[in-house]
Order: C-alpha cells, then structure tokens, then sequence
C-alpha cells in the first residue's frame, strides 16, 4: 500500500494574520481537533508556541478515550512569509502523516485555508484515511465556528 493524500479546502472568516496568529497556538489545536482527536502535551505544557525545527510529543487519543500512544509532531516550516505550516508526524500506529496547512488571502475578511495530508498506515491507510478525511472536515468546521464567535 503507497500513501495516499487528502486535501480539504474551506474559506475562512478572517484575515490571515488572525488565522496564523490562532494557528500558533496548543490550545487551538485541541480546540478544534475534539471530540475526534485529543492530543495531551508530553514534553511541553498547553501555552506552548509552535516553532520550526522543534519537536513535541502527546499522548494521543481517538475520541478522548482510544489511546493510539505516543503521537510526535516535527515542525518542519511555520513561516507566515511562505503562508505555510508543515508538519511531519507518526505514532506506532501510523507512521507517516505529513500535513501541510497552507493560507491564501481571498480578502482582508477571508482567508483560503487548507489542509493536505500525506498519510500511510500499511494495510491500514484506507482507514486512516477515511478518519482523517471526516477529521479535517470537523476541523475546519470548528475553525469556522471559534472564528465567527471571535468576530
């Protein structure tokens, strides 16, 4: 089995200076990943800033309650230059998951934003697959959700 990508694009309320400034942030990751995901800080506390070149490891968990172990998370690029976050990720379960968030002004009120996921899993990458894809649509329904309650 190759890897397999998926890519889930929506158009957000907000400039991307306000997207990134929220992108850097622990908190809006856990935010808008629950209840399908909830990544609990190991190595780092939750007021953590995403930089590149850094590392964190969590205890991740599918639905708050399915332990998938230690999930590790390499900030390759955050450079609101580039309007690109690029991360490489793995976990015993799945070990390559890279995903790459990229911003494009539409605007100055809203913002193209969008999720690519390079994922593979062996035998399991159709299903993970399949979970990321409902994944990334959560996610960005709550990106929109957190952004029009900050308007």
């Amino acid at each position: 089995m190759k890897c397999m990508t998926i890519t889930k694009t929506s158009i957000f309320p907000a400039s991307k200076t306000i997207i990134w400034r929220k992108l850097t942030s622990m908190k809006t990751l856990q935010y808008i990943a629950y209840p399908y995901a909830t990544f609990n800080p190991l190595n780092c506390d939750d007021n953590v800033k995403w930089q590149a070149g850094e590392s964190y490891e969590f205890d991740f968990r599918l639905f708050g309650v399915i332990s998938f172990g230690i999930h590790k998370i390499n900030v390759i690029n955050f450079d609101i230059a580039q309007n690109e976050l690029y991360t490489q990720e793995y976990n015993k379960h799945v070990p390559v998951w890279n995903h790459r968030i990229h911003l494009k002004k539409v605007d100055e009120n809203r913002t193209r934003y969008t999720d690519e996921v390079e994922i593979y899993a062996g035998w399991k990458t159709p299903f993970v697959c399949l979970w990321a894809k409902m994944f990334y649509a959560h996610r960005q329904k709550k990106w929109i959700r957190m952004l029009n309650k900050a308007l």
